[in-house]
């Protein structure tokens, strides 16, 4: 992978990996876990849904295997259910480019990857584990799904550190989530500057500081709102809508 780039070959995933591949023009990526033999567990938006009441709802509807790929020779078709579903890769992917999502990167690198829902500063789990959550998930569902507080990213990351966040009412761990939110949050407090200076490269800076501040403040790595929710404990706080989680005790 080049330093820019989380671009991968398929020959080098493992079992345990976050794998994703951008949708609709990059304006969404599509995350999941390799579990091995050609298959990925991910989460769609074909179970219950908490929709946004926005163009969002069109956009990110490719969230899930494509339909081109669907039904192939190795996956049935998918039905209603808990939204977790197991395919191939080349149905996981829908034609696009695979990417494999990096943990445990340094704040150098997490800061100079300006789009978001490419890595975290969070260390991963081992992948036996990742595995494991994975698989158990498959079975019992990940919640409701929301593009913005309970998403396919949210459900990777879950996977690979067991780190919830624990105020639903805000964005989940997903860094992509936080870039659609953070961009235009970041245009509109920049905008006061427009009364001290008309310098457009200036207001413009201060919006760029604002939007990696907000990005490096909400990584899962760094919030000091999430706690480790073991997978076998995590269907006895699912609600019917988000994924709700006991407050830790102080």
């Amino acid at each position: 992978m080049g330093f820019f780039s989380n671009r991968v070959n398929r020959e080098w995933l493992k079992p345990g990996d976050h794998i994703y591949s951008w949708r609709t023009a990059y304006i969404y990526a599509h995350h999941g876990i390799y579990v091995g033999d050609g298959r990925v567990i991910h989460f769609t938006r074909r179970g219950q849904e908490v929709g946004t009441g926005t163009m969002l709802d069109v956009l990110l509807a490719s969230s899930g295997p494509g339909r081109s790929f669907v039904p192939c020779p190795t996956c049935i078709p998918l039905e209603e259910g808990n939204g977790v579903v197991s395919s191939c890769l080349n149905c996981f992917l829908a034609g696009g480019v695979l990417y494999r999502f990096e943990y445990g990167v340094t704040p150098a690198i997490f800061l100079a990857r300006a789009r978001g829902g490419t890595c975290t500063l969070a260390r991963s789990d081992s992948d036996d584990i990742v595995v494991h959550r994975a698989k158990y998930l498959l079975d019992y569902g990940f919640g409701c799904y929301n593009v913005f507080k309970n998403n396919c990213e949210d459900f990777a990351i879950y996977c690979k550190t067991e780190l919830l966040v624990v105020d639903q009412r805000i964005t989940g761990q997903s860094g992509q989530a936080v870039s659609i939110i953070g961009g235009p949050l970041a245009a509109v407090l920049s905008t006061p500057l427009r009364l001290v200076t008309t310098n457009v490269y200036g207001m413009a800076a201060i919006a760029v500081v604002v939007y990696c501040a907000s990005r490096y403040a909400a990584d899962v790595g760094m919030r000091k709102d999430v706690m480790k929710i073991h997978v076998e404990d995590l269907t006895q706080r699912l609600a019917t809508g988000l994924i709700q989680v006991v407050e830790p005790q102080i």
